[in-house]
């Protein structure tokens, strides 16, 4: 849910909490070496007289370092490692045979925990990293894949992965990888494309990330989450614009999943709320920069912006808004009911920070209708920002969905109207909302009485003003909120001065 505070163009923040795929529970550091496929008929005598004593090469591999093999060999696992695991290496590193058909001849004399043991063997840095594939395929149709050897074998891929983009290998290569692991019956699943994206993002090959992502969508190479709807399924391009965000890049974020549509590449319809979520963080940062400008100009330090510079600070912040709502369009278009509530909340939060007052109210009613329970805060500070433009037909609605409430809401809604009033200048309002807490038996905060006052006074001059300052002094007189005041008072048909205590 987001988070407001203030109105536009008061602050306005989101937090994003992007959903991540569930980590892999294990062999999180595999180093993958990449190699081609090998044809069986280049194979020649050099080949074979290259192999070395198999029980050496077991205790190589459990000296390779960067392989993590703590669940699937124990101290005592090589000891008891059978005669048929170093025949199925040495077979395997011959490659006169296909892999298949060794494994098959071996079947009966292999167990799960050794069939594990080639995967690895296979996956290290110089051995033949193909042939790991070869072994899991076959383990597939013989239907020996556990979720153990399962997760072992995506470990394997995704440091295969992390180590062709280290190598700067060709976008197009990392994805064929994706392809092929597919044709072996591993399905490219969220992680392994969260970890691409990540090695590309975080070794700042920025272009080469967006490249991936529109290859990746390209071939749609896309699987779905067991037990996860479309709308809340992670995907390429919603990771890709999360990073984006992460780093502060929220326009990027937002152009690249309307790249992607705009394209007919069919981003995931999660990327929408990703991008609408970035729409929203950029016009936050617009409006607080506005308010520290506006408080240098102020304090003396920089010039008043000019006609042009206000026109194009509005058009960007009007561009924003649009590519928002078109955003909202194509995820409505995805057919998906359940997302409706999302895209109205994401209207309404940015609709808020862009300070339009109506659009934001005609957002709440659109939740209510949907029956999406919404905080009693956004009714709060959309009042402010309609009270704050005199839009006095929105400001009544929504007093009256606010009225049955507890006194301590009541106060809360009642200051933030006070405080609308007093945004937008309406001096008048705002006293008659200060009587109405008071009549209520409410308290008015001390800066939002002071407010008032002095806005009033500044103003003493205007017709009906002076009553207006008058009656209000004497009403927090009354409650003991401020101590009895003198009032100087000028008639200029008299010229005469006349003292009021009050």
């Amino acid at each position: 849910m987001v988070n407001a505070i203030g109105f536009a163009p008061l602050n306005y923040s989101i937090e994003l909490c992007y959903p991540r795929s569930q980590h892999l529970v294990g062999f999180r550091n595999l180093r993958i070496e990449a190699c081609s496929r090998v044809s069986i008929a280049s194979i020649g005598d050099n080949k074979l007289k290259s192999i070395v004593p198999i029980r050496s090469k077991t205790r190589e591999l459990r000296l390779f370092k960067s392989v993590e093999l703590d669940r699937v060999l124990t101290s005592g696992d090589e000891d008891e490692m059978s005669e048929g695991f170093f025949e199925a290496i040495e077979e395997l590193e011959r490659m006169t045979r296909e892999p298949s058909d060794v494994l098959e001849e071996m079947n009966d004399r292999l167990s799960a925990r050794e069939l594990q043991l080639v995967l690895v063997y296979f996956s290290q840095e110089g051995r033949d990293s193909w042939c790991a594939l070869e072994v899991f395929e076959w383990l597939k149709k013989e239907n020996r894949v556990d979720k153990e050897t399962m997760e072992l074998m995506v470990s394997i891929m995704c440091g295969w992965v992390k180590n062709m983009i280290e190598a700067e290998k060709e976008v197009g290569e990392v994805v064929d990888l994706l392809v092929d692991m597919d044709c072996v019956g591993l399905k490219p699943n969220f992680s392994m494309m969260e970890k691409a994206i990540s090695v590309y993002w975080d070794s700042g090959k920025n272009d080469q990330a967006v490249s991936f992502v529109e290859e990746v969508l390209r071939r749609g190479i896309m699987s779905l989450e067991e037990g996860v709807d479309d709308i809340h399924r992670g995907g390429p391009a919603g990771y890709l614009a999360w990073k984006m965000m992460e780093k502060g890049d929220y326009r990027d974020a937002v152009k690249l999943v309307i790249r992607l549509r705009e394209s007919e590449l069919s981003p995931e319809p999660y990327s929408y709320l990703i991008a609408m979520t970035a729409v929203v963080k950029e016009l936050n940062e617009v409006t607080k920069a506005l308010r520290k400008l506006k408080n240098f100009t102020r304090a003396g330090l920089v010039a008043e912006l000019d006609e042009e510079n206000i026109r194009l600070i509005e058009k960007y912040q009007s561009d924003l808004l649009d590519e928002g709502v078109q955003l909202s369009s194509w995820l409505i278009q995805e057919g998906n009911t359940s997302v409706l509530s999302l895209v109205h909340e994401k209207l309404l939060a940015m609709y808020i920070c862009a300070g339009h007052g109506l659009e934001a109210e005609r957002q709440l009613w659109e939740m209510k209708i949907l029956g999406k329970e919404v905080e009693r805060y956004f009714y709060d500070i959309t009042l402010a920002i309609c009270a704050s433009q005199r839009q006095e037909g929105a400001v009544s609605r929504l007093l009256t969905t606010l009225e049955a409430t507890s006194s301590s809401s009541k106060k809360k809604t009642l200051s933030w109207l006070l405080r609308g009033y007093i945004k937008g200048g309406n001096y008048k309002d705002a006293a008659e909302t200060l009587a109405k807490m008071l009549d209520s038996g409410l308290r008015p905060d001390y800066l939002d009485r002071i407010a008032v006052l002095q806005g009033l006074r500044k103003r003493i001059k205007q017709p009906g003003n002076a009553e207006i300052y008058m009656g209000l002094c004497k009403r927090l007189s009354d409650a003991d909120l401020i101590g009895p005041c003198l009032v100087y008072m000028y008639i200029k048909k008299y010229r005469l001065w006349v003292v009021k205590m009050i």
